[in-house]
């Protein structure tokens, strides 16, 4: 690992201009290329003290044996140059987008005499024209298929046309009228060219034109009584409009752009692009990378604006670039796209309207894709050994963790305090094992306290279920006893755990599964008495300090705890002052971010519904034998909970279907209940009116759930 220091150049040599610079490995392999508005102030950076780096900064630089740099004019020339050297020299520490896999064009052969209409993959050819990306090559065939009714373009290959044109006879597709055989002499090279240069129009949007001169050929045709003709135009033109409908209308202004969405985590990102020709999605792919880098969402659209028009020219650079953030500085790189197009291009983020609405289309679609990404990587079995085994070496385990749980800590600025444990047993996720807590030991804000009362509520109970199968004979610790018969009834309370069926996230548990063994006399699992290898908790070393003091008090000293920093993915041990830094590539610290993010998911959700049935409470809940309905009629007919507060028996007896009995019992329940405080709109101000729903609703949701 080299010293920064003794490569870092000497000071007044880096000059004060906009340029591009390479750091080498002993080698003398590029790993790593990157432009700089001011190559003097850029390059002072990755030689400052190694402590205040981002961790992949740090390994790029120690990686690294030697620096130069290229001055240029302007920052487009930077950017353009940028390019060229992480294209020619692939450097390991740049983001690298990769195709999922090799997209499909529909591609017209315009350069040939006679041009072919097909399907190709790879790089761009001259001479050739392009639509797509397809997401599959059967829906170009299809609409091949219907599109040669009316305009019918060659699609044989050469051998096949040479052949033809040898023997004196069509192919098939002559024959039954979807080529209109060159090959053989029916039409001349320039009605072939007109026919495909016709084709290409419809493609690129241009279809009015087409529908409108088939359908005057249609009326003609039915004038002058020629029936046929006029039926088969007829056919024409629902076979046009059947392909018209293949890629419906998005944007109704028949706008051109493309449109790039991010889908991010800590190591990975994935890219989803539309391209959008006439209104209507004529294309879409995606990409997804490892983050190598210390990146920005801006620096990720730079990169892909680089990956995908670093070769276009022309039309292929649309009007109008969409993208979630926009690149700091964003002129070079909006300037750079108007010199490839030859025009100028809008580069921005869409604010409102159908183009906002089709971003977050593009959003959803992009998060699919980094899920999709992952769930692949997780499932292949040889990945997850290997990923128990980095764990297992790297926290010095005895054993490979076979059985995973991990703890975390949701709530809302101290309010509505849970926590959930979600369990991964040989790395997959154990849905139907996932408990959910509510904290009761005290109220307010405290993740580390919450994380004490969890894990020691969890194990109180394990120990609990041993006494009860009689596999733990020896007299309860100190800790145990500590918490009294008060400990394990808090462990087995209605509030300790949800109810599988309760939530939607759990599945039914498997009473034939192998980790459900462990069952009581009726059959059903025993929620805590299968022990994990390893406890995960979500935070650094004073989370994981608690985790370690709580198993300590209750004696329990064959289960490892770690925890994982979400700021820079550092894996934290008891009593150590330093963390584990696992590679950013390893499958270790992958299962770990899978095994936290889940965590999260399931307490943020337990959290959000504990919040919304809250905010949805009503004095009037507790009023015995008033059902939903009268409830319901109530509100409807006082307008608000404040005023039927306010009314008396006499008039809340108008309500139909409240008796003067069930009058009395709400008037004494509203009575006895304390309104509620006045909410307050966050956004302006205002004092909102109580009207039955809890008011509060409308600003805890502005909130930001932890």
């Amino acid at each position: 690992m080299a010293d920064p220091s003794s490569y870092r150049p000497k000071p007044g040599q880096i000059p004060d201009s906009p340029g591009v610079y390479k750091f080498r490995d002993e080698h003398g392999r590029v790993i790593y290329v990157g432009k700089a508005k001011s190559l003097r102030q850029r390059l002072a950076n990755y030689f400052q003290d190694l402590a205040g780096l981002h961790p992949r900064t740090r390994t790029m630089v120690t990686t690294a044996a030697s620096v130069e740099w290229t001055v240029v004019s302007t920052e487009v020339e930077a950017l353009q140059l940028e390019y060229s050297w992480i294209k020619e020299f692939d450097p390991r520490f740049n983001v690298k987008y990769r195709d999922d896999k090799s997209y499909p064009y529909l591609a017209v052969t315009l350069g040939e005499e006679f041009p072919r209409v097909q399907v190709m993959r790879g790089a761009k050819k001259k001479g050739v024209r392009y639509f797509g990306p397809y997401a599959h090559a059967w829906a170009i065939r299809e609409t091949v298929d219907l599109l040669l009714r009316v305009f019918p373009v060659r699609t044989c290959s050469a051998g096949v046309f040479k052949r033809s044109a040898q023997i004196g006879r069509p192919c098939l597709l002559g024959y039954i009228g979807k080529c209109s055989a060159p090959c053989v002499g029916r039409v001349s090279p320039e009605e072939h060219r007109e026919l495909a240069e016709e084709f290409c129009d419809f493609m690129a949007g241009r279809t009015g034109a087409h529908l409108r001169r088939l359908e005057r050929g249609m009326q003609e045709a039915a004038e002058e009584m020629e029936y046929e003709r006029a039926a088969r135009l007829r056919d024409d033109i629902g076979a046009l409009r059947r392909a018209m409908e293949k890629s419906a209308v998005v944007l109704a202004d028949a706008t051109d752009a493309d449109l790039i969405a991010l889908a991010e985590d800590e190591l990975e990102a994935a890219v989803q692009i539309f391209h959008v020709r006439g209104g209507r999605v004529r294309g879409q792919r995606g990409w997804v990378t490892d983050k190598v880098e210390a990146v920005t969402t801006g620096d990720l659209v730079e990169h892909a604006l680089q990956q995908l028009y670093g070769e276009e020219q022309g039309d292929a650079v649309p009007k109008e670039v969409l993208v979630p953030a926009l690149p700091e500085p964003v002129e070079p790189v909006a300037q750079w796209l108007t010199q490839r197009r030859g025009s100028q291009v809008s580069l921005r983020i869409p604010q409102r309207g159908d183009k906002k609405d089709l971003m977050a289309t593009v959003e959803r679609n992009a998060q699919q894709a980094l899920a999709l990404h992952k769930t692949r990587r997780a499932s292949d079995l040889t990945t997850r050994s290997r990923a128990l085994e980095e764990i297992a070496q790297a926290l010095d385990l005895d054993t490979v963790p076979l059985r995973i749980e991990c703890f975390d800590i949701s709530h809302l600025q101290g309010e509505d305090v849970v926590a959930s444990m979600v369990v991964f047993e040989d790395g997959l996720a154990r849905k139907s094992e996932y408990r959910r807590f509510q904290i009761k030991g005290f109220a307010g804000q405290d993740d580390v306290r919450a994380m004490h009362e969890v894990i020691g509520r969890r194990f109180r109970r394990y120990l609990h279920e041993k006494q009860k199968s009689g596999e733990w004979t020896e007299e309860p610790t100190e800790g145990v006893d500590g918490a009294g018969a008060a400990g394990v009834a808090d462990a087995t309370g209605p509030t300790a755990v949800a109810d599988p069926a309760v939530d939607s996230d759990i599945d039914a548990t498997d009473p034939t599964d192998p980790t459900d063994r462990l069952t009581d006399e009726d059959g059903r699992p025993k929620r805590f008495a299968y022990p994990p290898q390893l406890v995960v908790v979500d935070g650094g070393a004073p989370q994981v300090a608690a985790a370690r003091r709580a198993m300590d008090e209750l004696g329990i000293d064959d289960v490892a705890v770690c925890g994982l920093a979400k700021r820079l993915e550092e894996v934290w041990l008891p009593g150590e002052d330093d963390p584990v830094v696992l590679p950013r590539s390893s499958e270790g610290l992958y299962l770990l971010q899978r095994v936290r993010d889940e965590a999260h998911r399931f307490a943020i959700t337990y959290q959000r519904s504990k919040r919304g049935k809250r905010l949805k409470s009503s004095p009037l809940d507790a009023v015995p034998g008033l059902g939903e309905t009268r409830r319901q009629a109530l509100l409807k007919h006082f307008g608000s909970l404040k005023k039927l507060r306010a009314a008396t028996v006499e008039e809340i007896c108008q309500v139909p279907g409240v008796g003067r009995k069930t009058a009395e019992t709400v008037a004494a329940a509203l009575a006895t209940a304390a309104p509620s405080a006045p909410a307050v709109n966050t956004a302006t101000g205002e004092i909102i009116e109580d009207d039955g729903a809890p008011p509060a609703a409308l600003s805890a949701e502005r909130g930001q759930d932890r």
